[in-house]
């Protein structure tokens, strides 16, 4: 009462929620940094069309880590004059699943991510969508389920509605051939099922006009995380490979879309940046690579982060 507010209840779940804080702060505070380095090649096939970078991966095949300047010039000194050579190349397809429709959590947890939005604005305006909009040429309608649910569960009604709908507005191939269902946590009540639109067919663009801002920036991602939950996985081609030159070896990775499925619609957002890949150039096992340019660049490890809204509910939710 004295540090923060007067008044303040300190109850089951914020006590531990004050907990995880201090207990994350206190790692912070303890952390100590430790210097790295890291090497990108920038290399181009032999006719030199297409660069791409690569990065140090270690020594004849084996990981190994650059911990200070010194070793770092000691690598760019051995392969600068050194031939880049493709030792092997890995291809393969990856299945990407669309996440589960959305439970309280997930969707507090979301909308901090994509739309900025408090847990309790969150709620508030998921509320408002559950009780009632008066909707243009339709009426007053609940727009979403229930709100407080921890429930991956969809009726199958609502499933039947949603292959209809992403048949007829983007084609047989998006849809799956059976219907998908999700597994609810371990200790999830069930009472009610996941949130989700009460119409499917009733698109964000459709009932803008009749929402406010942020209803409809809830709606929208209430709406959108349904329908691709009930979409066909996306497909995305990816390419591994791993270069020699002058006894160490660099790796490059890249990747591109195969079918867009249900990322069409949706992709889940993230609490950490995710590094964005892009095709490799046709290559081969044996090419010989071009060295354009090279840089390297010293990091330190950073401590845990502080926890966002979403990342600590997550914890809450994960912690039981």
């Amino acid at each position: 009462w004295k540090k923060v507010k007067k008044g303040l209840s300190a109850g089951r779940v914020q006590s531990v929620a004050t907990r995880l804080i201090c207990d994350r702060e206190e790692e912070i505070e303890a952390f100590v940094p430790q210097e790295y380095w890291t090497i990108t090649a920038v290399l181009a096939e032999a006719n030199g069309k297409k660069s791409f970078k690569a990065s140090y991966y270690g020594k004849n095949g084996k990981k190994a880590e650059l911990k200070n300047e010194a070793e770092a010039l000691e690598v760019v000194g051995a392969v600068k004059n050194a031939a880049f050579e493709v030792a092997n190349v890995k291809n393969s397809v990856l299945k990407k699943s669309p996440a589960p429709p959305f439970t309280t959590s997930t969707m507090q947890q979301e909308a901090s991510r994509k739309i900025n939005f408090q847990a309790r604005r969150t709620m508030q305006t998921a509320q408002t969508l559950y009780e009632g909009v008066d909707i243009k040429g339709v009426g007053t309608i609940g727009l979403i389920t229930y709100m407080r649910t921890d429930s991956t569960r969809i009726a199958a009604e609502a499933q039947t509605a949603a292959k209809g709908f992403i048949i007829s507005k983007y084609g047989s191939e998006y849809a799956p051939k059976n219907f998908r269902n999700y597994k609810s946590r371990k200790n999830a009540q069930d009472a009610h099922e996941a949130i989700r639109p009460t119409d499917v067919t009733l698109e964000p663009s459709m009932v803008k006009e009749s929402l406010t801002n942020d209803q409809y920036k809830l709606y929208k991602l209430i709406w959108e995380r349904f329908t691709a939950s009930q979409m066909e996985n996306a497909l995305v081609e990816t390419t591994s490979c791993d270069i020699n030159a002058g006894g160490y070896t660099f790796r490059a990775n890249g990747s591109k879309v195969k079918f867009d499925g249900f990322t069409k619609v949706y992709v889940e957002g993230s609490d950490t940046e995710k590094k964005k890949e892009t095709a490799l150039p046709p290559i081969e096992k044996g090419d010989k690579l071009t060295l354009k340019d090279i840089e390297n660049a010293q990091h330190f490890t950073q401590p845990p982060a502080r926890y966002t809204e979403a990342s600590l509910v997550k914890t809450l939710e994960e912690e039981g």
